[in-house]
């Protein structure tokens, strides 16, 4: 009677789970997987039917006879079925895997032309800072050093002296914000000379003690290589000059004949990943380090300052002595 009962539960499942199936048809490429899965679970149904006629009938030797040869039938037909259905869908897990690669293929691409063209903007911005505004600041400057003061009051030549340093401390703003849009350290010296350029600036306007290890020497390397490391260098900077509160960091980079590593650690108060992760703009650092064909990995914990490992995998094409 139990096994009875539990061919009747059977049966049921495989009507339900062959329903399910038909529905899935219409809902793939590749609708011959479903296809031959329905039909599985139906001729595994019939079959679960004939065991149960078996079951009714077992002092009929003829008719048992009769259903065991039909049974043996349905589960060759069963295998084939599952057979055909689990190559294809093998060939589904191909295709998709295919897609993926190709929709990050696709991602890495407009990431990284996205990347060139705000870079190009950078520079051609910076550019037009130096070579329009500067010059008309200095011909305000000059303007006034001709100005024959010993006739002016003294209240006079206190405003002139005051312009004179106005405009002094725009120049300089300028030259700043020209050299942060487009530094030309980086792109006369390179990604050493470019962080080392960097770091000092930094570290005489915030007290921060900056270790910085490097073997790049004078070794170039692709220019979205170089700018891409640069720019997340300074954003890792930043996010620990604004968040973490810390005294000292720690930068070192190591070039290979094969792959560039780069290791950023601070000493301040750290962080919970998880959670801070997309508010300090990580996200979009691990996205431009993933444009260059490399991995970003983040380690922080609060108490315990942070640590950032960079990993870019070099080819011929970032290969420095075509730089």
């Amino acid at each position: 009677m139990v096994i009875k009962v539990l061919l009747i539960i059977t049966i049921v499942l495989l009507l339900i789970a062959s329903v399910a199936a038909i529905s899935l048809i219409r809902q793939t490429k590749f609708n011959i997987v479903w296809i031959m899965v329905t039909f599985a679970l139906l001729v595994l149904s019939a079959l679960s039917v004939l065991r149960y006629i078996a079951k009714i009938n077992i002092d009929i030797e003829n008719y048992r006879f009769g259903i065991e040869i039909a049974s043996t039938w349905l589960v060759l037909i069963v295998s084939i079925s599952l057979f055909v259905g689990v190559l294809y869908a093998r060939k589904l897990v191909f295709y998709i895997d295919r897609l993926n690669f190709q929709r990050q293929l696709t991602n890495k691409r407009i990431l990284s032309t996205v990347l060139r063209t705000e870079e190009k903007e950078r520079i051609r911005f910076s550019k037009e800072l130096h070579d329009g505004l500067g010059p008309l600041l200095s011909s305000a400057k000059m303007s006034l050093s001709v100005i024959d003061t010993s006739a002016l009051s003294e209240a006079d030549r206190d405003t002139m002296r005051g312009t004179t340093q106005v405009i002094d401390e725009a120049l300089r703003s300028l030259r700043e914000i020209s050299n942060n849009l487009s530094p030309q350290v980086l792109s006369e010296f390179g990604l050493g000379k470019g962080i080392n350029n960097f770091t000092s600036k930094v570290s005489a306007i915030n007290k921060i003690n900056f270790d910085i290890k490097s073997n790049l020497g004078a070794r170039r390397f692709d220019t979205d290589i170089e700018i891409i490391l640069y720019r997340v260098v300074c954003e890792l900077v930043g996010n620990s000059i604004k968040h973490s509160k810390c005294t000292a960091i720690n930068i070192t980079i190591n070039a290979l004949a094969d792959e560039i590593d780069l290791i950023y650690s601070d000493n301040g108060r750290g962080f919970r990943p998880e959670i801070t992760y997309s508010g300090m703009g990580l996200s979009n650092i691990s996205s431009r380090i993933g444009s260059i064909n490399g991995s970003f990995e983040l380690e922080s914990s609060p108490g315990n300052g942070m640590k950032a490992t960079i990993n870019v995998k070099l080819n011929k094409q970032h290969d420095g002595t075509n730089h």
